[in-house]
C-alpha cells in the first residue's frame, strides 16, 4: 500500500463514513425492524428441512450460519488483501453483497417466501461482517498510535448517529405509512429494507472514493497461496507475542458476554417483561443514543488512565448489568439497565479495537491479516455466547439464569486482561 498520511482529517472522516453506511444494517435489519417483521410473517412453529422449528430459533440459526461462513472465509481473504493490496476491493465486494441482500428482503411477504428472507438476511450478515474486518484493518494505517482511541470512537459515533437517523425515518414510515403514500406498515417495513441497502451502498462510496489508493500490479496468479502464507506468518507472530495473545484470549471471553447481551436483550425484554414493539424500539433508541456518549467518554477516560483500566472498569459495569438484569421485573428498571448497557456498549467495542491496534507490532502493513484473527475470534465468541445462553435457559428453565451466568465470561476476561501490558503511545505531530 502507498504511504498514507497519518491523522489526516479528510481520510479519517472518509473511513468513519463506512461505519455511518453499514451501521444501518446493524440497527435496522439485525436489531430493530427486521426481527419483528420476521417473527410476524412466519409461523410460530413449523417444519424446516425436516426439523420442527420456531421462528426465533430459525432466526438465530441463520445468524450463526452466516457468521460461520465469514469465520471460514476471512482469514484467507484478509491474507490476499494484505499481499495484493485489495482491502478496498473486498470492502466493495462485501458492501455490494450486503446491500443487495437487504434490498432482496423486499420480496419477503409471507411464510411462503421464507427462503427469500433467509437468503437475503444471510447475505446481508455476510456483507456486513465481511466488510468490517477490512474496515477495521485501516485504523492503524490512518492514525498514529496516540490517536487510535479517538479515531476508533469517531467511527462508532458516526455509525450510531447515521443508523439512528435512518431508523427514525423507517419507524415514521411504519407507524404512519399514509404520510409517505404507503399502503400499510408491513409494506413500509419492506421499503425500509430497500432503504437500508441503498443507504449502505450509497454512503460507502464516500469511503471508497476518498481512501488512499492501494498498490496495484500484483499478479492474480498465486494470490491464493500468498494469502495462506500471510495468515501463517501472522499466526506465528501472534503465537510468540505473549502480550498480544493474552489480550486476544481476554477479548474472546468478554466479547462473548457483550455480544450475547446485545443480541438477546430484546428477546429477554419480550419474553420476560412482555415488551411490545414500541417498548423495544424505545429501548433501542436509548441504547444507540447513550452509546454515542459512551464511545466518546471512554475514549477520553482511556487517554487519561490508559486502555487497561478503562476496559476493566467497563467489564465491571457489564458484570453489574448482568446482576441488575436478573432482578429486573419492571419496564422502567429495564430502561435504566438499557442506559447502562448503552454507556459501555459503545465504549467496549471502540476501545477493544483501538487497544488491539496498539498491540500490533510497530510498522506492520499486513493489518487485514491481524484483524481477521480479531474478527474471527469475535464471530466464534458470538456463537459460543449465544449457544451457552440458550443451553442454560433450557437447562434451568429461565433466561434470568442465563444472564447471570454471563458474568463468568466477564470475570475471565478481567483476569486475563490484568496480565496484559499497554505501553504509553508516543504522540505524533503531523
Amino acid at each position: 500500500m502507498n504511504r498514507i498520511e497519518l491523522n489526516n482529517k479528510r481520510t479519517i472522516n472518509a473511513w468513519a463514513m463506512f461505519d455511518w453506511a453499514n451501521s444501518s444494517f446493524a440497527l435496522v435489519i439485525a436489531v430493530a425492524v427486521f426481527p419483528l417483521y420476521f417473527n410476524g410473517m412466519i409461523l410460530d412453529d413449523f417444519t424446516f428441512l425436516g426439523m420442527e422449528m420456531t421462528d426465533t430459533a430459525l432466526f438465530s440459526y441463520s445468524l450463526s450460519f452466516a457468521y460461520l461462513i465469514i469465520a471460514i472465509m476471512l482469514p484467507l481473504l484478509s491474507g490476499i488483501a494484505d499481499y495484493g493490496g485489495k482491502k478496498i476491493l473486498f470492502m466493495k465486494i462485501f458492501t455490494t453483497i450486503g446491500s443487495l441482500g437487504c434490498i432482496g428482503l423486499v420480496f419477503f411477504k409471507s411464510h411462503d417466501t421464507l427462503d427469500i428472507a433467509l437468503v437475503g438476511f444471510i447475505l446481508a450478515v455476510i456483507g456486513f461482517a465481511g466488510g468490517q474486518v477490512f474496515y477495521n484493518s485501516y485504523l492503524p494505517l490512518i492514525a498514529s498510535e496516540d490517536q487510535y482511541d479517538r479515531v476508533s470512537a469517531k467511527g462508532f459515533t458516526f455509525g450510531y448517529i447515521g443508523s439512528v437517523i435512518l431508523l427514525m425515518v423507517n419507524l415514521a414510515m411504519i407507524q404512519k405509512p399514509e404520510w409517505f403514500g404507503l399502503s400499510d406498515g408491513k409494506f413500509a417495513s419492506r421499503v425500509s429494507f430497500v432503504m437500508v441497502g441503498v443507504w449502505w451502498l450509497g454512503f460507502a462510496q464516500i469511503t471508497f472514493r476518498r481512501m488512499p489508493k492501494e498498490k496495484t500490479g500484483i499478479p492474480l496468479k498465486g494470490l491464493v497461496r500468498k494469502g495462506y502464507d500471510e495468515i501463517l506468518k501472522v499466526a506465528n507472530i501472534i503465537k510468540d507475542k505473549k502480550n498480544l495473545k493474552r489480550f486476544l484470549f481476554s477479548f474472546f471471553f468478554y466479547i462473548a458476554g457483550v455480544q450475547t447481551v446485545i443480541y438477546l436483550a430484546s428477546t429477554f425484554a419480550t419474553d420476560e417483561l412482555k415488551f411490545e414493539a414500541f417498548d423495544l424500539i424505545l429501548t433501542i433508541f436509548i441504547l444507540q443514543l447513550v452509546a454515542i456518549i459512551g464511545a466518546i467518554f471512554f475514549a477520553r477516560i482511556s487517554e487519561k488512565f490508559g486502555n487497561k483500566l478503562s476496559l476493566i472498569a467497563m467489564l465491571i459495569i457489564w458484570s453489574c448489568i448482568c446482576v441488575a438484569a436478573y432482578f429486573v421485573y419492571k419496564k422502567f428498571d429495564f430502561y435504566l439497565v438499557a442506559v447502562a448497557v448503552g454507556l459501555v456498549m459503545g465504549g467496549i467495542q471502540s476501545l477493544s479495537r483501538s487497544s488491539y491496534s496498539k498491540l500490533i507490532p510497530a510498522g506492520t502493513t499486513d493489518t487485514a491479516s491481524y484483524f481477521s484473527f480479531y474478527d474471527v475470534l469475535e464471530k466464534i465468541a458470538i456463537t459460543i455466547g449465544t449457544f451457552s445462553f440458550g443451553f442454560i435457559e433450557q437447562l434451568t428453565g429461565g433466561m434470568r439464569n442465563s444472564i447471570l451466568a454471563l458474568i463468568i465470561y466477564f470475570i475471565i476476561g478481567i483476569g486475563l486482561l490484568l496480565t496484559v501490558s499497554f505501553k504509553k503511545p508516543k504522540e505524533v505531530r503531523v
